[in-house]
């Protein structure tokens, strides 16, 4: 894995976040020769598998596109790519009519898919754009309400705002975005076998081992978070809590912001609820682990798009660096 490298992260578009504030303008890059689309369904983008079996982002010409929705609440703007003006719409129709009077793509080599499922096989910009677009999309299907009075919202600034219809109301929402810690705990009151805390919560597969992690509450800063979730989590105490990145993760709507952390105790008690199992492992130990997708009865790492999967590895490459 690539250590210098996050997915959904890193995306060159312009998002012409002052000019999208004009309906107007709006309208222009809509009507423009060369404005593109990427089409959604149930979040699942629409993406092509090309001769390598690579999937690949399907750019649609607008003009060309027999499948679009009526209804403007479900096309969004996404930015410009240079001059070329670039939007996400969420269809219904099948594979067919997307693809009907086009003949430069071969529909029978294209689906809509979770792009979780892809991992890395996607690269960097194409997962990062697909991303973005499921995540603007999925939070305009669920803001059809004004969150203060309950009166149907009205799309504004190519779907980067909903305004309540109410006059007396008015209210402005925008897109939200959860903050979420994650963090790798490490132990290292032995120098010489450093080792890292991992757990299985009750939602991943049999096998796999992440890092911990949990959503910020109110009024909490980062590193409490991180405290707070580490001992809640596996009874663990710890101190030096410091920044490591961060990563956009649109499914649906949040970002993780990733940390190191020392731990101050390392007896591990979790509640089995959340958390079914925890451990201390060193970087021999991890290097023996399967991948999330192998048939292994054995321990597996988390897939190579996720920022738990960078930490871990970043962090193994340091122990490695300071030996």
């Amino acid at each position: 894995m690539n250590i210098d490298q996050l997915y959904y992260k890193g995306l060159l578009l312009d998002r012409a976040s002052d000019l999208r504030k004009s309906s107007e303008w709006l309208d222009q890059q809509w009507d423009h020769s060369d404005c593109q689309i990427l089409l959604l369904q149930n979040d699942k983008n629409l993406i092509h598998w090309n001769d390598a079996q690579a999937p690949v982002a399907i750019y649609h010409l607008r003009q060309s596109i027999k499948a679009l929705t009526n209804d403007s609440g479900k096309v969004v703007f996404l930015g410009l790519n240079g001059s070329i003006p670039l939007f996400a719409a969420e269809v219904e129709s099948n594979i067919e009519a997307c693809f009907e009077g086009q003949e430069t793509v071969n529909r029978d080599n294209s689906e809509f898919i979770n792009i979780r499922e892809l991992g890395c096989l996607l690269n960097a910009h194409d997962a990062a754009l697909l991303a973005y677009a499921r995540g603007l999309l999925f939070w305009n299907r669920n803001s059809l309400f004004c969150i203060r009075c309950g009166t149907a919202t009205v799309q504004k600034q190519g779907g980067h705002a909903k305004h309540c219809s109410n006059d007396s109301c008015g209210y402005v929402n925008f897109p939200r975005t959860d903050p979420a810690v994650i963090m790798l705990i490490e132990d290292s009151s032995n120098p010489n076998q450093r080792r890292c805390l991992l757990g299985r919560n009750a939602k991943f597969p049999n096998r796999m081992m992440s890092t911990l992690a949990g959503f910020v509450d109110p009024s909490e800063s980062l590193e409490e978070t991180v405290a707070r979730e580490a001992f809640e989590e596996a009874g663990i105490r710890v101190n030096k809590v410091t920044y490591q990145t961060s990563q956009p993760w649109p499914f649906p709507s949040s970002i993780m912001l990733g940390f190191r952390a020392q731990a101050t105790t390392t007896d591990i008690t979790i509640d089995g609820f959340e958390i079914e199992e925890a451990g201390w492992f060193t970087v021999e130990q991890l290097d023996s682990f399967g991948e999330w997708d192998d048939d292994s009865d054995d321990y597996c790492l988390p897939r190579h798009d996720s920022i738990a999967r960078y930490l871990i590895e970043s962090w193994k490459s340091d122990v490695r660096n300071k030996k």
